[in-house]
Protein backbone atom coordinates (compact mmCIF):
# COMPACT_ATOMS: atom_id res chain seq x y z
CA UNK A 1 0.00 0.00 0.00
CA UNK A 2 1.18 3.55 -0.77
CA UNK A 3 0.52 6.17 1.90
CA UNK A 4 2.94 8.94 0.98
CA UNK A 5 1.20 12.30 1.03
CA UNK A 6 -1.95 11.05 2.69
CA UNK A 7 -3.35 12.52 5.90
CA UNK A 8 -3.75 10.98 9.33
CA UNK A 9 -7.08 10.97 11.10
CA UNK A 10 -7.81 13.28 14.03
CA UNK A 11 -10.19 10.67 15.48
CA UNK A 12 -7.60 8.63 17.38
CA UNK A 13 -7.50 7.92 21.11
CA UNK A 14 -4.17 6.41 22.06
CA UNK A 15 -4.66 4.54 25.34
CA UNK A 16 -1.68 2.25 24.88
CA UNK A 17 0.41 1.73 27.96
CA UNK A 18 -2.39 2.73 30.31
CA UNK A 19 -2.67 -0.86 31.55
CA UNK A 20 -5.67 -3.06 32.31
CA UNK A 21 -8.69 -1.35 33.80
CA UNK A 22 -9.19 -3.83 36.58
CA UNK A 23 -7.01 -6.66 37.93
CA UNK A 24 -7.86 -9.97 36.33
CA UNK A 25 -9.54 -8.55 33.23
CA UNK A 26 -6.56 -8.52 30.87
CA UNK A 27 -5.66 -12.10 29.98
CA UNK A 28 -3.36 -11.23 27.08
CA UNK A 29 -3.07 -12.62 23.57
CA UNK A 30 -1.94 -15.97 24.95
CA UNK A 31 -5.53 -16.68 25.96
CA UNK A 32 -7.08 -16.05 22.57
CA UNK A 33 -7.22 -19.69 21.48
CA UNK A 34 -8.79 -20.83 24.76
CA UNK A 35 -11.39 -18.07 24.74
CA UNK A 36 -12.29 -18.73 21.11
CA UNK A 37 -12.55 -22.46 21.78
CA UNK A 38 -14.97 -21.92 24.65
CA UNK A 39 -16.90 -19.40 22.57
CA UNK A 40 -17.27 -21.67 19.57
CA UNK A 41 -18.11 -24.73 21.67
CA UNK A 42 -20.80 -23.01 23.70
CA UNK A 43 -22.00 -20.44 21.16
CA UNK A 44 -21.29 -17.68 23.68
CA UNK A 45 -20.09 -14.22 22.71
CA UNK A 46 -16.35 -13.98 23.59
CA UNK A 47 -16.96 -10.61 25.25
CA UNK A 48 -19.45 -12.23 27.64
CA UNK A 49 -16.87 -14.87 28.58
CA UNK A 50 -14.26 -12.24 29.33
CA UNK A 51 -16.71 -10.22 31.38
CA UNK A 52 -17.39 -13.33 33.47
CA UNK A 53 -13.65 -13.92 33.86
CA UNK A 54 -13.26 -10.41 35.16
CA UNK A 55 -16.12 -10.85 37.63
CA UNK A 56 -18.01 -7.96 36.10
CA UNK A 57 -21.65 -7.29 36.88
CA UNK A 58 -24.23 -6.52 34.18
CA UNK A 59 -24.97 -2.83 33.92
CA UNK A 60 -21.97 -1.72 35.96
CA UNK A 61 -19.90 -1.07 32.85
CA UNK A 62 -21.99 1.70 31.35
CA UNK A 63 -21.21 4.10 34.18
CA UNK A 64 -17.48 3.41 34.25
CA UNK A 65 -16.15 4.16 30.78
CA UNK A 66 -12.43 4.92 30.69
CA UNK A 67 -11.34 8.50 30.09
CA UNK A 68 -10.10 9.21 26.56
CA UNK A 69 -6.40 8.96 25.89
CA UNK A 70 -4.29 11.51 24.00
CA UNK A 71 -6.00 12.73 20.83
CA UNK A 72 -2.87 13.63 18.86
CA UNK A 73 -1.86 11.35 15.96
CA UNK A 74 0.38 8.42 16.96
CA UNK A 75 4.07 8.70 16.10
CA UNK A 76 5.03 5.02 15.89
CA UNK A 77 4.82 3.07 12.63
CA UNK A 78 1.82 0.84 13.39
CA UNK A 79 -0.10 3.59 15.13
CA UNK A 80 0.51 5.93 12.20
CA UNK A 81 -0.60 3.22 9.77
CA UNK A 82 -3.87 2.70 11.67
CA UNK A 83 -4.46 6.46 11.66
CA UNK A 84 -3.87 6.64 7.90
CA UNK A 85 -6.26 3.78 7.22
CA UNK A 86 -8.92 5.38 9.42
CA UNK A 87 -8.53 8.68 7.55
CA UNK A 88 -8.96 6.93 4.23
CA UNK A 89 -12.14 5.19 5.39
CA UNK A 90 -13.42 8.60 6.49
CA UNK A 91 -12.86 9.98 2.98
CA UNK A 92 -14.62 7.04 1.36
CA UNK A 93 -17.69 6.92 3.59
CA UNK A 94 -18.09 10.69 3.76
CA UNK A 95 -18.27 10.73 -0.03
CA UNK A 96 -20.63 7.76 -0.30
CA UNK A 97 -22.97 9.12 2.36
CA UNK A 98 -22.95 12.54 0.70
CA UNK A 99 -24.01 10.98 -2.61
CA UNK A 100 -27.14 9.75 -0.83
CA UNK A 101 -27.81 13.10 0.83
CA UNK A 102 -26.66 11.88 4.23
CA UNK A 103 -24.01 13.08 6.67
CA UNK A 104 -21.32 10.66 7.80
CA UNK A 105 -20.56 10.80 11.51
CA UNK A 106 -16.94 9.80 11.89
CA UNK A 107 -16.13 7.14 14.50
CA UNK A 108 -13.11 7.22 16.79
CA UNK A 109 -10.40 4.58 16.88
CA UNK A 110 -9.11 3.63 20.32
CA UNK A 111 -5.67 2.02 20.45
CA UNK A 112 -5.04 0.03 23.62
CA UNK A 113 -2.87 -2.68 25.11
CA UNK A 114 -4.02 -5.60 27.23
CA UNK A 115 -7.54 -4.55 28.17
CA UNK A 116 -9.89 -1.65 27.64
CA UNK A 117 -13.17 -0.31 28.93
CA UNK A 118 -15.84 0.89 26.51
CA UNK A 119 -19.53 1.70 26.62
CA UNK A 120 -20.06 -1.96 25.68
CA UNK A 121 -18.09 -3.34 28.60
CA UNK A 122 -14.54 -4.24 29.55
CA UNK A 123 -12.64 -6.45 27.12
CA UNK A 124 -9.27 -8.11 26.86
CA UNK A 125 -7.13 -8.09 23.75
CA UNK A 126 -8.15 -11.73 23.37
CA UNK A 127 -11.50 -10.73 21.84
CA UNK A 128 -9.69 -9.06 18.97
CA UNK A 129 -10.70 -5.73 17.40
CA UNK A 130 -14.31 -4.69 18.01
CA UNK A 131 -16.79 -1.89 17.41
CA UNK A 132 -18.98 -0.52 20.19
CA UNK A 133 -22.22 1.10 18.95
CA UNK A 134 -22.77 2.61 22.39
CA UNK A 135 -19.92 5.10 21.94
CA UNK A 136 -19.31 4.88 18.16
CA UNK A 137 -15.72 3.73 18.67
CA UNK A 138 -13.52 1.00 17.24
CA UNK A 139 -11.16 -0.66 19.72
CA UNK A 140 -7.89 -2.18 18.55
CA UNK A 141 -4.86 -3.68 20.23
CA UNK A 142 -2.22 -3.42 17.51
CA UNK A 143 -0.69 -6.68 18.75
CA UNK A 144 -3.55 -8.35 16.87
CA UNK A 145 -1.69 -7.61 13.64
CA UNK A 146 1.19 -9.79 14.84
CA UNK A 147 -1.33 -12.52 15.70
CA UNK A 148 -2.87 -12.18 12.25
CA UNK A 149 0.48 -12.51 10.53
CA UNK A 150 2.35 -15.06 12.61
CA UNK A 151 -0.31 -17.36 14.03
CA UNK A 152 -3.10 -17.05 11.49
CA UNK A 153 -0.93 -16.84 8.38
CA UNK A 154 -2.26 -13.58 6.96
CA UNK A 155 0.60 -11.03 6.72
CA UNK A 156 0.58 -7.74 4.84
CA UNK A 157 -0.46 -4.14 5.32
CA UNK A 158 -3.71 -4.52 3.38
CA UNK A 159 -4.65 -7.48 5.57
CA UNK A 160 -4.24 -5.15 8.55
CA UNK A 161 -6.18 -2.39 6.83
CA UNK A 162 -9.01 -4.84 6.10
CA UNK A 163 -9.34 -5.56 9.84
CA UNK A 164 -9.85 -1.86 10.57
CA UNK A 165 -12.17 -1.38 7.58
CA UNK A 166 -14.31 -4.32 8.74
CA UNK A 167 -14.92 -2.64 12.11
CA UNK A 168 -15.69 0.64 10.32
CA UNK A 169 -18.22 -1.40 8.35
CA UNK A 170 -20.01 -2.07 11.64
CA UNK A 171 -20.08 1.67 12.26
CA UNK A 172 -21.67 2.20 8.85
CA UNK A 173 -24.28 -0.44 9.72
CA UNK A 174 -24.98 1.43 12.93
CA UNK A 175 -25.43 4.76 11.16
CA UNK A 176 -27.72 3.23 8.53
CA UNK A 177 -29.93 1.58 11.15
CA UNK A 178 -29.03 -1.96 10.08
CA UNK A 179 -27.66 -2.87 13.51
CA UNK A 180 -30.85 -1.71 15.23
CA UNK A 181 -33.06 -3.61 12.79
CA UNK A 182 -31.07 -6.81 13.26
CA UNK A 183 -31.13 -6.48 17.05
CA UNK A 184 -34.92 -6.08 16.90
CA UNK A 185 -35.28 -9.21 14.77
CA UNK A 186 -32.96 -11.16 17.04
CA UNK A 187 -35.14 -10.40 20.05
CA UNK A 188 -38.15 -11.86 18.24
CA UNK A 189 -36.65 -15.09 16.98
CA UNK A 190 -34.94 -18.27 18.14
CA UNK A 191 -31.35 -18.42 19.33
CA UNK A 192 -30.35 -20.32 16.18
CA UNK A 193 -31.92 -17.74 13.87
CA UNK A 194 -30.45 -14.91 15.93
CA UNK A 195 -27.01 -16.41 15.39
CA UNK A 196 -27.64 -16.62 11.63
CA UNK A 197 -28.47 -12.91 11.65
CA UNK A 198 -25.23 -12.17 13.50
CA UNK A 199 -23.24 -14.00 10.82
CA UNK A 200 -25.02 -12.00 8.09
CA UNK A 201 -24.07 -8.81 9.95
CA UNK A 202 -20.41 -9.81 9.98
CA UNK A 203 -20.39 -10.82 6.32
CA UNK A 204 -21.96 -7.50 5.40
CA UNK A 205 -19.19 -5.71 7.34
CA UNK A 206 -16.67 -7.71 5.28
CA UNK A 207 -18.36 -6.53 2.09
CA UNK A 208 -18.39 -2.93 3.31
CA UNK A 209 -14.67 -3.23 4.03
CA UNK A 210 -14.29 -4.26 0.41
CA UNK A 211 -16.27 -1.21 -0.72
CA UNK A 212 -13.68 0.96 1.03
CA UNK A 213 -10.85 -0.98 -0.65
CA UNK A 214 -12.42 -0.47 -4.06
CA UNK A 215 -12.53 3.31 -3.65
CA UNK A 216 -9.08 3.46 -2.04
CA UNK A 217 -7.68 1.88 -5.21
CA UNK A 218 -9.76 3.78 -7.76
CA UNK A 219 -9.83 7.26 -6.28
CA UNK A 220 -6.73 7.62 -4.11
CA UNK A 221 -4.37 5.05 -5.62
CA UNK A 222 -3.19 3.71 -2.28
CA UNK A 223 -3.66 0.08 -3.34
CA UNK A 224 -0.80 -1.80 -4.99
CA UNK A 225 -0.78 -5.11 -6.92
CA UNK A 226 -1.24 -8.00 -4.53
CA UNK A 227 -2.97 -5.96 -1.82
CA UNK A 228 -6.44 -7.33 -2.47
CA UNK A 229 -5.07 -10.87 -2.35
CA UNK A 230 -3.64 -10.11 1.11
CA UNK A 231 -7.07 -9.03 2.27
CA UNK A 232 -8.76 -12.12 0.86
CA UNK A 233 -6.21 -14.35 2.61
CA UNK A 234 -6.88 -12.51 5.86
CA UNK A 235 -10.65 -12.92 5.48
CA UNK A 236 -10.19 -16.65 4.91
CA UNK A 237 -7.73 -16.97 7.80
CA UNK A 238 -10.27 -15.68 10.33
CA UNK A 239 -13.23 -17.69 9.05
CA UNK A 240 -15.06 -19.51 11.82
CA UNK A 241 -14.46 -22.95 10.30
CA UNK A 242 -10.70 -22.43 10.18
CA UNK A 243 -10.54 -20.95 13.68
CA UNK A 244 -12.69 -23.75 15.10
CA UNK A 245 -10.56 -26.42 13.46
CA UNK A 246 -7.43 -24.75 14.83
CA UNK A 247 -8.76 -24.42 18.38
CA UNK A 248 -10.87 -27.58 18.83
CA UNK A 249 -10.08 -29.89 15.95
CA UNK A 250 -13.57 -29.91 14.43
CA UNK A 251 -16.13 -27.53 12.98
CA UNK A 252 -19.55 -26.54 14.40
CA UNK A 253 -21.42 -24.39 11.85
CA UNK A 254 -24.31 -23.83 14.25
CA UNK A 255 -22.02 -21.84 16.54
CA UNK A 256 -20.39 -19.66 13.91
CA UNK A 257 -20.32 -15.95 14.66
CA UNK A 258 -18.62 -14.45 11.59
CA UNK A 259 -19.03 -16.96 8.76
CA UNK A 260 -16.82 -19.52 7.06
CA UNK A 261 -13.54 -18.73 5.33
CA UNK A 262 -15.24 -19.06 1.95
CA UNK A 263 -18.14 -16.80 2.95
CA UNK A 264 -15.88 -14.09 4.35
CA UNK A 265 -13.60 -14.04 1.30
CA UNK A 266 -16.61 -14.10 -1.05
CA UNK A 267 -18.28 -11.07 0.51
CA UNK A 268 -15.05 -9.11 0.83
CA UNK A 269 -14.42 -9.77 -2.86
CA UNK A 270 -17.92 -8.59 -3.74
CA UNK A 271 -17.25 -5.24 -2.08
CA UNK A 272 -13.80 -4.94 -3.63
CA UNK A 273 -15.15 -5.56 -7.12
CA UNK A 274 -18.34 -3.52 -6.94
CA UNK A 275 -17.51 -0.58 -4.70
CA UNK A 276 -21.25 -0.37 -4.09
CA UNK A 277 -22.76 -0.70 -0.59
CA UNK A 278 -26.00 -1.84 -2.23
CA UNK A 279 -24.18 -4.99 -3.35
CA UNK A 280 -23.61 -5.90 0.31
CA UNK A 281 -27.15 -7.01 1.20
CA UNK A 282 -26.28 -10.28 2.89
CA UNK A 283 -29.76 -10.42 4.43
CA UNK A 284 -31.36 -10.87 0.99
CA UNK A 285 -28.93 -13.66 0.04
CA UNK A 286 -29.93 -17.10 1.39
CA UNK A 287 -26.38 -18.36 0.87
CA UNK A 288 -24.91 -15.77 3.25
Amino acid sequence: MRWEGHRQSDNIEDRRGMGPIRPGVGIGLGGIVLVLAVSFFTGTNPLQILNMIGGLQDGALQSAVESPGPAQPPQDQLGTFASLVLADTEDTWRSLFSQKGRSYKEPRLVLFTGAVRSACGTASSAVGPFYCPGDHKVYLDLAFFQELSQRLGAPGDFAQAYVIAHEIGHHVQNLLGVAEQVAHRQRQTSAAEANVLSVKMELQADCLAGVWGHHARRERRVIEPGDFEEGLRAAAAIGDDRLQHRSQGHVQPESWTHGSSKQRATWLRRGLESGDPAACDTFADPAA
